[in-house]
């Protein structure tokens, strides 16, 4: 009975002793050996430490080598002033694993063979940094329109020493992606703001410094900043940032098998294609990460891992299908940009980059010189992993985000000059302009015709060559406007811009030429538009009636340039093509043609928005893995562990769950006196009789007294019962099987007086 008893009481009060047994373990092996509390100041903490090593070399008490670890290691934290104020605050310590290295070290030697002092001090000065943040300026270096990176740090951290380099770097590559800056400790209420809360409210660091806070565009507020939690490299860092604040998509590499097919074939024809050769394999920096966002609508970008023993491949590599010449790349790093069918790859590295940035060149030049000195020297630039190269990649994109024969496209209308709405290259003074267009489909006679309107082009450009066409003429009046910019060279195409197409061309052989294909053989066409723009009818607005109820709902208005469409009919012979165009120019300058303006139909978007333009933010970068979230859970609890509050709080929460046990068992009803007697049956309190095996309510006082007692009987038949009797039997038969409380036998008793008072009253008023 004994043990069966003990086992019942373990059974029911287990959880109150789980509570006290760890708030013991808290109290005896958590808290702090020196016996001191958290905010004690260093002549607190030197004192008691001088009070335990006292005894210590008295012989009083000596502690095992481990306990005396322990404790010299809390007082060399705790009296350094910087360690003491992080710790304090922070609840950082960074030499905790001194302590595990010093077990193993000195297991089972004796005090005076230990070394000391435990931790080394050490300073991280970062100078006259420009980018330090304080509360002063910490508002005004939120800018909207640009990220902030911080980096938390202190003066004393050993690890905050060593990130220094690695930081500098993350700062270069962020330059002119995101701004940068640095938050010392010493910034309490600052440093306060940027750091995590615990459940007790207080703040922390919980991987340590130093601690990188983001704070992404558009944000300025500590509710929307992200905190990295990965590994503190280069690549990891600023992979985080270009990935996961700024949404900026990643450049996959190629190889020499998958470029064609995975990169060549796949992107769109009115792009650039953009690959970049690197050494070393690195990712792709923000700053090129961002021009890839940028030159989205314009270019498509890839990265090739160079090798040595593919050099021959790349130099030799012809892409027949696309009529790409051969790459020419002789070394990396290099940048090759293949601007469309028909067009020799331009390479860019060595003295070719160097003519680029400083030698004025047109861009006919430019582009001959780029062929021609391509493979002088390597190309030395820090464009995959250095700064500095910001202004001359944009500069690089600029030059060549268009064919050499530009397509008119929706984003680019403006731009060329080739739109009603807009005005001409030349300046909103210009009141006359010219576009030649190249219509028609994607085919083998598109890409002819075009290389035939880019040799116009050059050759209008070329004041050299164009004199060579006819010595005893000047310059034909197409070279002048083109280089007043007054004259434009374009192509479109004419089944994804059927609807323009068909407005320009209204011929009937325009199907050959707009539109879905339907046959085998396409025809391109040339036509030339002459805008002009009058500053005394740009202000007069044309009103006409709608034909019908679906023109009152569209907008009617014209585009404020006249637009006149001339089409070639001749040969494609170059020279018959040029004096066509000048004829077209002269009379457009000259004669004073009709002013004629009208609605064109806007030109379609080529792309939707990217895939990774929507995604970006869920990708996760490197270092933000499972191994990163369970360090956090794990530093999280570590954390907890130290609130000395921990330990009343389990005392608490031991009795009051002990109290609240011992007050249920004993309350707790007996159980029946006798497990022989009959169990009550469903009463059939509606018929003349029924048999019952409940204790029964009697009438002890004849006079009318409310005295009431209960008895126990045997089954009997039960006569004809008031409703009354009923009442009070389903109560009593209630009370008993469902061992209700003392309140709830108070008010079923009382219901049933009442219920009686009000029969008696009823039968005496009948």
């Amino acid at each position: 009975m004994a043990k069966s008893s003990m086992a019942s009481l373990l059974k029911a009060y287990w959880l109150p002793l789980i509570l006290l047994a760890s708030s013991v373990f808290y109290h005896l092996f958590i808290l702090p050996l020196l016996g001191i509390k958290r905010d004690s100041s260093i002549e607190e903490v030197a004192e008691a430490y001088e009070k335990l090593s006292s005894k210590w070399n008295a012989g009083v008490e000596v502690p095992p080598t481990i306990d005396f670890v322990k404790i010299r290691y809390a007082f060399e934290l705790l009296t350094n002033p910087l360690w003491k104020r992080n710790y304090d605050l922070f609840s950082i310590d960074e030499h905790i694993h001194v302590i595990e290295n010093a077990k193993a070290q000195h297991a089972g030697a004796s005090l005076s063979e230990i070394e000391l002092p435990l931790l080394e001090a050490t300073s991280f000065d970062p100078g006259d940094a420009p980018n330090i943040i304080t509360s002063g300026n910490f508002f005004s270096k939120l800018d909207n329109a640009k990220a902030l990176l911080i980096q938390v740090f202190s003066v004393g951290s050993n690890r905050c020493a060593q990130f220094a380099s690695n930081w500098e770097r993350i700062a270069a590559l962020l330059d002119g992606v995101a701004n940068t800056g640095l938050v010392e400790l010493g910034e309490v209420r600052l440093a306060k703001y940027l750091a995590e809360k615990t459940f007790t409210g207080q703040p922390s660091f919980p991987n340590g410094l130093p601690s990188l806070v983001a704070f992404p565009p558009r944000c300025n507020s500590s509710t929307c900043l992200l905190r990295y939690e990965g590994e503190l490299s280069v690549d990891a860092v600023t992979d985080w940032v270009a990935t996961t604040i700024l949404g900026l998509p990643r450049i996959p590499y190629y190889s020499k098998d998958s470029l064609e097919q995975g990169f060549l074939r796949k992107t769109s024809p009115h792009k650039v294609r953009v690959i970049l050769f690197s050494e070393t394999g690195v990712r792709a920096t923000p700053f090129v990460r961002q021009a890839a966002l940028n030159y989205w609508p314009y270019a498509a970008f890839a990265f090739v891992l160079w090798r040595e023993e593919e050099s021959s491949f790349w130099w030799n590599v012809y892409v027949d299908l696309l009529l790409f010449g051969k790459f020419g790349v002789e070394s990396a790093p290099a940048i090759v940009f293949l601007r469309e069918p028909g067009v020799k790859p331009v390479v860019y590295h060595g003295m070719s980059l160097f003519l680029f940035l400083f030698v004025p060149l047109n861009t006919h030049s430019q582009y001959l010189v780029a062929e021609l000195i391509c493979c002088v020297t390597s190309l030395v630039v820090l464009l995959f992993a250095g700064p500095g190269n910001n202004s001359w990649f944009v500069n690089l994109m600029e030059q060549n985000k268009h064919h050499v024969l530009p397509q008119l496209r929706s984003l680019t209308s403006m731009e060329l000059g080739c739109d009603a709405r807009g005005y001409s290259r030349a300046g909103n003074e210009t009141s006359i302009w010219y576009c030649v267009i190249l219509a028609g489909r994607q085919s083998p006679e598109l890409h002819k015709m075009r290389e035939t309107v880019r040799r116009i082009q050059e050759i209008l450009s070329t004041d050299g060559v164009l004199h060579s066409v006819d010595q005893d003429q000047p310059p034909a009046p197409p070279a002048v406007a083109l280089k007043e910019k007054r004259l434009t060279f374009t192509w479109l195409d004419g089944e994804a811009q059927q609807k323009y197409c068909f407005f320009i061309i209204q011929t009937a052989s325009s199907y050959e030429t707009c539109g879905p294909r339907r046959d085998i053989t396409d025809l391109p066409q040339l036509l030339i538009v002459r805008y002009k723009r009058n500053a005394s009818e740009d202000s007069i607005k044309i009103d006409r009636k709608p034909k019908n109820i679906l023109e009152a709902f569209h907008d009617d208005d014209v585009d404020p340039a006249s637009q006149l469409v001339a089409r070639y009919n001749g040969s494609e012979e170059i020279p018959e093509i040029i004096k066509w165009i000048s004829q077209i120019i002269e009379d457009g300058d000259s004669k004073d043609l009709p002013f004629f303006r009208t609605k064109a139909p806007a030109l379609v978007p080529e792309d939707a928005d990217p895939i990774w333009s929507v995604g970006a933010r869920s990708i996760l970068s490197k270092g933000t893995g499972m191994k990163q979230k369970i360090g956090g859970i794990v530093n999280g609890i570590h954390s907890c562990l130290g609130d000395p509050r921990i330990g009343p709080v389990l005392l608490l929460g031991a009795l009051m769950s002990f109290g609240n046990i011992w007050l249920r068992r004993s309350q707790s009803t007996p159980p029946s006196q006798s497990n022989q007697e009959a169990q009550p049956s469903r009463t059939d309190l509606n018929g003349t009789s029924a048999n019952i095996g409940v204790s029964a309510w009697t009438e002890t006082d004849q006079s009318g007294d409310a005295t009431q007692e209960l008895r126990q009987t045997k089954i009997f038949p039960l006569p004809s019962l008031t409703w009354n009797q009923k009442m009070r039997t389903r109560c009593h038969y209630q009370i008993q099987t469902r061992r209700v409380d003392a309140w709830m036998v108070f008010y079923l008793t009382s219901m049933g007086n009442a219920l009686g008072f009000l029969e008696r009253k009823d039968q005496n008023m009948l």
